[in-house]
């Protein structure tokens, strides 16, 4: 029993290891380090709230920042969330080459986040791109994708929707586990299509309704990849995300101890965001057997 025992430390003993060194040793110094001045060269010179005040005060680079990165959170979840279910309904018919379709329309969210997507996607919408070809060709003016500040995020949001693969076949592993027989009572009723929708494959696919808008929300929050290769944060800084602007600060500027203060912010509103979303989940996410009205 003490061999099994001591067996099962040891295989608990790499993730330990890692969660300690890679995670919470960072986390912790990083809370550190937001009330110093830290170059990355010489020892941290501690300031207290002086970074803080700072950013709350006197950076309007900082609001801007945070304002851009609320805005393309808000829009981007709730439409990668809507074209995920949207999809995820449509595969989850059974149709002839099925799971061909599922494996296409799952590459998206391998392939989205990587390096050579987003100059992908920068080529699409340029000027000259294949997307302002494709109006040309419809009789349509081109658009300015990247240097219209409105247009740039909308365009830089479109990326992260595409990327809907992850959430589309957590969706449709719900919607496959749905009990056959409440559609069957509903079309005996005479319900239709949308009613059914509505009031049978909703309610039930709350909870994994949240769990996807949690870790989508977390996700979007910590968005870097997309704004850096495609636009750097330009026009205007209307796509300059915290993310870009804690790299910034960091890496180019060596203002390590500012940079961790603007990664706390981020973290701080990531963690009350995410309980509200938990709070309000008691008013419309319904489990199996909830007594609820």
């Amino acid at each position: 029993m003490r061999g099994q025992r001591l067996l099962g430390y040891g295989y608990l003993t790499p993730y330990v290891i890692g969660l300690v060194v890679f995670t919470a040793v960072p986390f912790l110094t990083s809370f550190y380090l937001s009330f110093t001045k830290y170059d990355l060269m010489n020892t941290p010179n501690w300031t207290g709230w002086s970074n803080y005040e700072r950013l709350f005060t006197r950076d309007r680079t900082f609001i801007k920042s945070l304002n851009v990165t609320l805005i393309y959170v808000f829009l981007t979840v709730p439409l990668k969330l809507a074209f995920a279910l949207f999809i995820a309904a449509i595969l989850n018919y059974k149709l002839k080459f099925i799971n061909l379709f599922r494996t296409a329309f799952y590459v998206p969210s391998i392939l989205g986040g990587s390096i050579a997507i987003a100059v992908l996607w920068r080529y699409l919408f340029a000027s000259e791109g294949l997307v302002n070809m494709a109006l040309a060709g419809l009789g349509l003016a081109p658009v300015d994708w990247f240097g219209d500040p409105t247009n740039a995020l909308f365009t830089i949001s479109l990326l992260r929707c595409w990327q809907f693969g992850s959430a589309m076949v957590i969706f449709l592993a719900a919607l496959q586990s749905i009990d056959k027989s409440l559609y069957e009572a509903a079309a005996i009723d005479g319900a239709g299509k949308v009613t059914t929708f509505i009031f049978i494959t909703l309610p039930l696919l709350t909870p994994v309704i949240f769990f996807n808008l949690v870790m989508q929300m977390v996700q979007a929050f910590q968005e870097f990849n997309g704004p850096y290769i495609i636009t750097q944060g330009g026009p205007l800084k209307s796509t300059y995300l915290l993310p870009l602007y804690i790299y910034e600060e960091a890496f180019k500027k060596f203002n390590m101890g500012y940079a961790s203060a603007i990664a706390w912010v981020l973290f701080v509103i990531i963690m009350a965001l995410t309980l509200v979303a938990f709070w309000s989940s008691r008013k419309w996410v319904y489990y199996a057997g909830d007594k609820r009205s």
